[in-house]
């Protein structure tokens, strides 16, 4: 009989606690909660087809739940409704199969809603079996903060008024990214913000997109060099070095205020590292979802979010259940389209559990040319997207508004 493989575990220890960051100039540091120690990118890139056993011990004052960005086909790990939160003062221990390259984000904010802090979150890489050629690959983890005058950081759901924003990336008001003219540079921008949508961008430089979600997409470039992420998008780009040794570029984050500085490219005096810049970067390795969806025959299903909590049967995370209905059923290996609504007066990011989606176009004869597992509706919009039912299970979807105060709403749906 063939020998099974074994497959590579890789053991990661985080204890969420108090800690302070610094969030304000020249003031004093604020009391927050924080996964330490803290996650040194360097640290946490895996290799495709480990187990990340991760064992996280809790000890602020309440339940908390990990909530996972970009995992396919990890039923058993879905917050809430297969996997128990961790207790105050527990530790235990959450697997997840890293059976696709990519960058990946999690959060221990579902369910916790009454937290006494903001709580944090986390991303980090799934390294391709054969990487691209690039000189610098780096994962920059934004972050937001409400501060009162004081510079006490309120959570979510409470009062925003008379409070100032503040972002962070990598746990710091401001980010340096080495570079030397000629170089390639892979930057994984993540947006961990707790209902901001935000945007990038990258002045001076010719950026292309070479990933969304954690899923490669055929090489575009960025307009304007600008990105829009939603809470918990990824977007991974590359783009060349090519302005002048001993340059700066700012990277701008933009937030619907005035541009705000978030990170320098900073380039050494030392020659270019190469004579001309290196030729454009084909796309990445393929990550095994289906070429196409079969849309004929697909099971068709509408929802509307954005509107009171009993008409849509959208719930807060405490009554989420599989005792309740689900918002449809389907058999593994149909295609599924659903067509959401946006009722509400302001946008709302809208996430799936388990499975990537395409966004389809107005006359459902195609779609995008990339793969997404979270969307942002704008007001009154309407939007299909279609995913094939690979993965059997009972999965989450969850709608959350832009608005500091605005609940994170979940509904769910099986895959038998």
């Amino acid at each position: 009989m063939p020998v099974k493989a074994q497959t590579t575990r890789a053991r990661r220890s985080l204890r969420l606690q108090e800690a302070t960051l610094r969030l304000r100039p020249g003031q004093p540091e604020t009391m927050v909660w924080r996964f330490t120690p803290e996650m040194d990118a360097n640290n946490w890139v895996f290799r495709r087809g480990e187990t990340l056993e991760l064992d996280l011990t809790n000890a602020t004052g309440s339940l908390i739940n990990l909530n996972w960005y970009g995992q396919d086909n990890s039923a058993g790990a879905v917050p809430l409704l297969a996997q128990a939160g961790i207790a105050a003062g527990q530790t235990a221990t959450r697997a997840v199969a890293l059976q696709k390259a990519g960058t990946r984000f999690f959060e221990a904010r579902i369910g916790s809603e009454g937290a006494t802090r903001p709580l944090p979150c986390g991303a980090f890489v799934v390294r391709e079996t054969t990487p691209p050629e690039v000189d610098r690959d780096e994962l920059l983890l934004i972050e937001d903060w409400r501060l009162t005058p004081d510079g006490t950081a309120i959570a979510p759901g409470e009062s925003g008024t008379d409070t100032s924003t503040v972002y962070t990336i990598n746990g710091q008001l401001d980010w340096i990214i080495a570079a030397r003219t000629n170089q390639r540079l892979r930057l994984r921008f993540v947006n961990g913000c707790q209902r901001a949508v935000i945007a990038f961008r990258i002045a001076d430089h010719d950026v292309r997109v070479m990933a969304i979600d954690g899923v490669p997409t055929e090489p575009f470039p960025a307009r304007d060099g600008r990105l829009i992420l939603a809470p918990g998008t990824r977007v991974d780009v590359m783009f060349d070095a090519t302005r002048p040794p001993a340059s700066r570029s700012q990277i701008l984050l933009h937030d619907g205020t005035a541009p705000r500085p978030i990170a320098t490219l900073s380039y050494s005096a030392d020659a270019p590292v190469r004579d001309t810049p290196l030729p454009p970067a084909p796309a990445l390795p393929d990550s095994g979802l289906p070429a196409r969806i079969p849309l004929q025959g697909a099971q068709r299903v509408e929802l509307a979010i954005g509107v009171p909590a009993p008409e849509a049967d959208w719930v807060a995370a405490d009554r989420i259940s599989t005792h309740l209905a689900p918002a449809f059923r389907v058999k593994r290996g149909r295609s599924v389209v659903l067509a959401i609504s946006n009722r509400a007066a302001t946008p709302v990011t809208f996430h799936i559990h388990g499975h990537h989606f395409r966004l389809l176009d107005r006359l459902d004869d195609g779609w995008k040319p990339f793969w997404l597992d979270t969307l942002l509706f704008d007001a009154g919009q309407t939007q299909r997207i279609a995913f094939l039912a690979e993965h059997p299970g009972s999965w989450l979807m969850e709608a959350m508004g832009i608005e500091w105060t605005a609940p994170r709403l979940l509904r769910w749906f099986a895959v038998e």
